[in-house]
This record gives C-alpha cells, sequence and structure tokens, in this order.
C-alpha cells in the first residue's frame, strides 16, 4: 500500500455516545490535572478531595492545608471553568458560521465580530475600567452588535444576504476595526499598553467566580438556539435554494444568526479578550470524527473546544512559568501544526 493511501485513510468514526462520554469524562479528568498544575503544584488526589469538598453538601476532613484549598478553590478552579466555557463557545460559534455562511474558513474573526468586540473592549480599557468590569462588558458586547449590524447592511441585497458578501464584508470591517484597535493601543497611556497588547492576545488569568456568570448565560443561550435551529443548520448547508423549499426563511435565519453569534463574542471578548484559531479549527476536527450532521457535530464541538482551550491555558500559565504566555499565542503554535496533520490525511471542509 502506497504512502499517498495512507494518507488519505479516512480517521475511524466512532458511536456517537461513546465519544461524547468519552470526551466528558476526558474533559473532567483533564480539569483535575490542569487544575493541580501551577509554579505551586497540588497532586490530582488532594485537588479531586479539595472539589468534592465544595460541590457535596455534607461534612468532609480536611485532610489538605488551607494553603491547598486557596489554591485550588479560589484561583486555579475559576480559570480552568472560564477557559473551557470560552473554549466551547468559540467553537460553537465557529460551527455555526461555517453552516450559515457555507465557508470551511468562517469564525469570529472572519465576520468581524470578534475585532468590534475587542475594540468595544478596548475602548472600556482605555476609560478606565478593569477586566472583566461592566464596562469592559458593555463596550465588548456593543461592539460585537455593532460589528454584526454593519456586516447585515453591507451584505443585504435586495433583503437578502448572500453568503460570499457576507464574508467579504466581514473581512473588511475586521480589517478597520483591527487598525481602529491598533491606533487605540499605540496611542494609548504607555503604562496601560502591556495589558492592552496581552488582552488582545487573549488570557483567562483575570478569572474569578464572578467571571463565570456572563459566558456561561452567553453559552446556555448560544446552546439553546443552536439545538433549537438544528434542522436549519443542516438544510442551509445544501444551498439557499433547497432550505427554502424545506421552509427555512434564509435571510431572516441568517440575520437572528449573526445576532446571536456576535452576542457570544461578546461575552466571551469581554472576559477573556481576542482569542484566535479555536472557532475556526475545532469544527473541522469535529466533522473529521462525526460528520457534518449539527445533532452529532454540535455536543462534540463543544466538549473539544472546550477541552483545547483548558489544556491551552495550562501550557499558558506553565511553559514559560512564573511569566504567562497569551494564550492565542499558544493555540498557534499547538494547533496548526496537528491541524495540517490532518489536512494531509483528509480534505476538510464544512460538509466533510
Amino acid at each position: 500500500m502506497s504512502t499517498t493511501s495512507l494518507r488519505r485513510t479516512p480517521l475511524p468514526r466512532p458511536p456517537q455516545p461513546v465519544l461524547v462520554a468519552g470526551l466528558f469524562l476526558l474533559l473532567i479528568a483533564s480539569a483535575v490535572v490542569c487544575i493541580g498544575l501551577g509554579p505551586i503544584a497540588v497532586n490530582p488526589t488532594t485537588t479531586a478531595r479539595v472539589l468534592w469538598a465544595h460541590l457535596v453538601p455534607g461534612e468532609h476532613e480536611a485532610t489538605w492545608s488551607l494553603i491547598d484549598e486557596r489554591i485550588v478553590w479560589v484561583f486555579r478552579t475559576p480559570r480552568v471553568l472560564l477557559a473551557a466555557l470560552v473554549g466551547a463557545t468559540l467553537a460553537l460559534v465557529g460551527v455555526v458560521l461555517q453552516a450559515v455562511v457555507r465557508n470551511p474558513l468562517a469564525d469570529p474573526y472572519l465576520l468581524g465580530a470578534s475585532s468590534g468586540a475587542a475594540l468595544g473592549a478596548v475602548i472600556g480599557l482605555v476609560l478606565g475600567a478593569t477586566v472583566p468590569g461592566l464596562v469592559v462588558s458593555g463596550s465588548a458586547f456593543a461592539g460585537a452588535v455593532l460589528a454584526g449590524l454593519l456586516v447585515y447592511s453591507l451584505a443585504s441585497r435586495g433583503g437578502r444576504i448572500e453568503p460570499l458578501r457576507l464574508v467579504l464584508a466581514g473581512v473588511a470591517l475586521s480589517y478597520l476595526f483591527s487598525a481602529a484597535t491598533s491606533w487605540i493601543t499605540v496611542t494609548a497611556d504607555h503604562g496601560k499598553l502591556p495589558g492592552l497588547l496581552f488582552f488582545l492576545l487573549g488570557s483567562v488569568a483575570s478569572a474569578t467566580w464572578g467571571t463565570l456568570l456572563l459566558p456561561a448565560l452567553g453559552l446556555g443561550i448560544g446552546i439553546g438556539y443552536a439545538w433549537w435551529r438544528v434542522d436549519h443548520f443542516n438544510a442551509i448547508m445544501t444551498g439557499d435554494e433547497t432550505a427554502t423549499s424545506l421552509g427555512v426563511d434564509v435571510t431572516r435565519f441568517r440575520v437572528e444568526t449573526l445576532l446571536v453569534t456576535s452576542l457570544l463574542v461578546g461575552s466571551v471578548v469581554a472576559v477573556a479578550g481576542g482569542i484566535g484559531f479555536v472557532g475556526m479549527v475545532v469544527p473541522h476536527v469535529c466533522r473529521l470524527m462525526v460528520g457534518a450532521e449539527h445533532r452529532r457535530l454540535l455536543p462534540v464541538s463543544l466538549l473539544v473546544g472546550a477541552l483545547l482551550l483548558v489544556v491551552v491555558d495550562t501550557v499558558a500559565r506553565t511553559a514559560a512559568s512564573p511569566r504567562e504566555l497569551p494564550i492565542g499565542v499558544v493555540t498557534a503554535l499547538v494547533g496548526t501544526p496537528f491541524f495540517l496533520w490532518l489536512l494531509r490525511r483528509r480534505p476538510v471542509g464544512v460538509g466533510s
């Protein structure tokens, strides 16, 4: 058998329930291990006991120190949970946008939502807000929604939204918002410059229990919407005419999807800054495992996105300790070689 034929061998697809259960257990195990990793290491057994004591009502014998408890519960658990929420949200947005636009490159950055949210968040930071304060969250939301509305108005022609115009408008606005963000960053007070740059490259270092509410609420809304419209996502991938014949109001569906994804991106950028790569690559990896049918694709993408960002954030905060790397840098360094390997094994597309 030739080397070429080996490269083109399709990846095996395990049964859906087995895959979802396996990914869920892997996510839980990875979270426990990652919570214990850091400058002060806590072994997984102690980490699991601390988590069990806080999550399960009743009396528990404390066999760990107060320092270990604070490290695990106060500092690292919120951070790992925030990374999981952000990763799942970005993966969900990528799946939704790639289906609606029918473009394998579609992600929050391509349609301008991330750039608009980043611009809004940076304006909030320059005004003196703290991450993830109310001003930053509101500014990120406003920037993402503004980007969505502008993309819609530019892509609309004769009451219809054309996928190609949608992508082109998103790319153009993304460059515009990025230029404005760069100008603000360069002209800002020098004392704020390192914090702004680190925020723009993505980080969950500011995670607290209070910061989990916004992304958790956004992810819940996104999952509910995606599952409600799962048949629409399957239909629109076959083409606008076919989707219309199946009863889908394509233009209305694209508008509401743009609005929902803009809100999701705003909630993520407000607490974690700009994190690329996840929204574009995770859906492709998951399609190789389960196919393009969205009832199978959505749960797997959520779990893979969460798992990926939990691991990446752990690498970001431990690889160059005591310094911390921006998540966006690590996602590109770790994820790109793996994605290129997948590309060589099998052609990747929205409908694969």
